[in-house]
Order: C-alpha cells, then sequence, then structure tokens
C-alpha cells in the first residue's frame, strides 16, 4: 500500500483535477489539431511539472519520483498528447543539460526551458539503430576549437519546434559514445521530414541531419570523450519508471471509460453491466490495472531510496505498458462498434497507448534485461 505524505496527497490532487477541468475536456480537440499543445502545456510548466525533478538551486522543486509520478499519472489520463509532450520536455529533453552543462548553458538555456520559453529534444535513434546502441554511427570529429558532426538521427520527438538538441555521437580514437548540445542555429543541422504516426498526434516526430555540423567544444555535454553510454544508463531507470505510469494513466482513462458505458449501454433490456461477460472482463481490466500501478510506483519507491531498481524498473516497464495495451484492448470489446468510432475516446486511448511500448525499450528488449538481472 503505497502511504503519502500530506505533500504529494496536495499535488497529487492539483494534477487530478487540472487534468479534470483543463486537460479532458480538450483532449479531443488537442488530439484532432495534430499541434503541439502550448497553451496546456505552458499552463503545466506554470504548475511546476517540467522543474519537478530538478533541484530548486536550477529553479526546480526538487521533489522525489514518486511524487513526481503522481502527477503525471493524473495527466496522462487526461491526454497521452499532453503527458508524452510534458514529459519528454521534463525529463529527456532537459535532463543532461541539468547533469552535464555548463555555466552559460543552464542559464541560457535549461533553466528557460523550465519555464517553455526553450524546447529541448533528444538524438539517438537511428534509421539502423534503435535498441541497439552499438549502431549508433553518427560521428564526430576533432577540429580546432570543437567538433564536426556527420549523420542522420531519426524519431526525434518535438525536433521541428526544438531549440537545442542532445545528441549521441561516436567520437575519439575508440569510437565510443559521447554526448553533445546543438542549437537550431547551428550550421549544419537540418530537420528532415516529419514521421506520421498512428497515435501521440500532438507531438511532432521528425527526422534530422547533420551534414559539418560544427559544435563547439564549450557544448561536448561529456566531461570525457566516451562517456556517454554511462550516463544515457543513470537515467535508463527514470524513463523507464516514468513510461510505466504513462501506461498507468490511459488506463485508467480506458477503465473509466470501460465502466461508465457499461452501466449506461442497454442490450436484451437491461445495463451490459449487468452480463457475467462483460463484468470479468472489466474485473481483469481492474486487476491488470491495480497491478501495473503498485509495480510502477514500487520501482520508484526503490529509486527514490537508493536501493538497486534496474531490474524492477524493466518489470514496471514491461508489465505496465503491456497491461495498459491490454486494458485499452478490453475496454474497445466493452464498447464494441462504437469503440471503432472516432467520437468515442476509446480509439484514441488504443492508438495513443502504443507510444508506452515503445520509449525506454521494446518489451522483448525488457525481457533480455530482466533474465540477465535474474542470471548476476
Amino acid at each position: 500500500m503505497l502511504e503519502l505524505s500530506e505533500e504529494q496527497v496536495a499535488i497529487q490532487g492539483t494534477f487530478a483535477r487540472f487534468s479534470d477541468e483543463q486537460i479532458i475536456p480538450a483532449a479531443e480537440a488537442i488530439d484532432e489539431a495534430h499541434e503541439y499543445p502550448w497553451d496546456m502545456v505552458k499552463q503545466l510548466a506554470d504548475l511546476g511539472f517540467v522543474g519537478m525533478r530538478y533541484p530548486e538551486a536550477v529553479g526546480g522543486t526538487g521533489v522525489d519520483l514518486i511524487t513526481y509520478c503522481l502527477a503525471l499519472e493524473e495527466v496522462a489520463r487526461g491526454s497521452m498528447s499532453v503527458a508524452a509532450c510534458v514529459t519528454m520536455q521534463a525529463l529527456m529533453g532537459t535532463k543532461f543539460l541539468e547533469m552535464l552543462g555548463n555555466d552559460d548553458i543552464t542559464e541560457r538555456l535549461f533553466k528557460p526551458a523550465l519555464s517553455l520559453d526553450k524546447i529541448g529534444a533528444v538524438c539517438m535513434t537511428e534509421p539502423d539503430a534503435g535498441s541497439d546502441l552499438g549502431g549508433i554511427s553518427t560521428r564526430a570529429v576533432k577540429a580546432d576549437g570543437g567538433y564536426v558532426l556527420n549523420g542522420a538521427k531519426t524519431w526525434v520527438t518535438a525536433a521541428p519546434l526544438a531549440d537545442f538538441f542532445t545528441v549521441f555521437a561516436r567520437a575519439g580514437d575508440e569510437d565510443k559514445l559521447t554526448i553533445f548540445l546543438v542549437e537550431k542555429d547551428f550550421d549544419g543541422l537540418a530537420i528532415g521530414r516529419p514521421i506520421e504516426k498512428m497515435g501521440v498526434w500532438a507531438l511532432p516526430t521528425s527526422e534530422l541531419a547533420f551534414n559539418d555540423c560544427f559544435v563547439p567544444d564549450s557544448h561536448r555535454l561529456s566531461a570525457e570523450v566516451g562517456d556517454g553510454e554511462e550516463h544515457l544508463r543513470k537515467l535508463l531507470s527514470e524513463i523507464r519508471i516514468v513510461t510505466s505510469v504513462l501506461g498507468v494513466g490511459i488506463a485508467r482513462a480506458a477503465l473509466d471509460e470501460a465502466v461508465r458505458y457499461a452501466g449506461e449501454r442497454k442490450q436484451f433490456g437491461k445495463p451490459i453491466n449487468r452480463f457475467q461477460a462483460v463484468q470479468m472482463r472489466l474485473a481483469d481490466m481492474a486487476t491488470d490495472l491495480e497491478a501495473a500501478r503498485h509495480i510502477a510506483y514500487h520501482a520508484a519507491s526503490l529509486l527514490d531510496a537508493g536501493l538497486p531498481h534496474r531490474k524492477e524498473a524493466s518489470m514496471a516497464k514491461l508489465f505496465a505498458t503491456e497491461a495498459a495495451a491490454r486494458i485499452c484492448d478490453n475496454a474497445a470489446r466493452i464498447f464494441a462498434s462504437y469503440g471503432y468510432a472516432m467520437e468515442y475516446p476509446i480509439q484514441r486511448f488504443l492508438r495513443d497507448v502504443r507510444f508506452t511500448l515503445i520509449g525506454g525499450g521494446t518489451s522483448d528488449i525488457l525481457k533480455l534485461i530482466i533474465a540477465k538481472e535474474l542470471s548476476q
């Protein structure tokens, strides 16, 4: 049983009300607009969401991961598009700047990003390198005063809007992953074609290319050439736990809609929630959701306590996101033909939930990680 402090209850309540009053009424319009929801994300930034995991010294509020997840779950319950936009900004888009940036980068880019005055993006995935970090081929060659970057990235979220990009590239004699910061006005940076997705329509995703892009020494975020994978691993568990909570949020929304509809929809003279087949489906959904929530917050509690959590984070991401996909599918089955209709939010949940299955590692990759942890 998760015992919350008064502060955690208050923060959860704040974002629950915001979701109920602001996000949910606008979720359909945000989805259909296919545009970044600036106003909504800005309001969340004003509530402190983007800075929750950062120290007060740099403009954040420094809450623990459980508290952040409580807020995120409520946002994801309202709209996965909004949750994805604000989460990418709060974590992957800015984290490496906070961890590794110099004073100029901190003041000029990182701090403004907490209030959404700047947008950040991360560039790891390549056309031939997704789960396989060893397949990354973008390279940075040392030059006078900096590096020359060449290569291509894909699935870069928020790329068309971003003011800066955290880029993973190979550098040095050993050709190891190194982290660089590229600003949008650097010569040689080109935003490629947009990638049309089946869900999370409000978060634009594009390809990116570096053609002899010069990056000054001050923008090599890595303290040492080749330490990129080490820094990424420090963040991966948090990414996986956060993604599991995104799944919990959208699963809650799907279950709520299914329960409501089953109580209203009548067949054979009575509400369909009176039929055992529907009751059992709802029971499976509720059980999946409860288990997903427990495993996600358990992993978060381990991370907060500084205890080993790599296996548990992978388990949380694996179970919670797969459970969320099952819950959304079962909700659509309860809605029957109306689950296929654009007028109901179920179709949006079905499309959006797949976002959680990909980010932070696919289910197959996570199973391999868990198996490896068991053998150690």
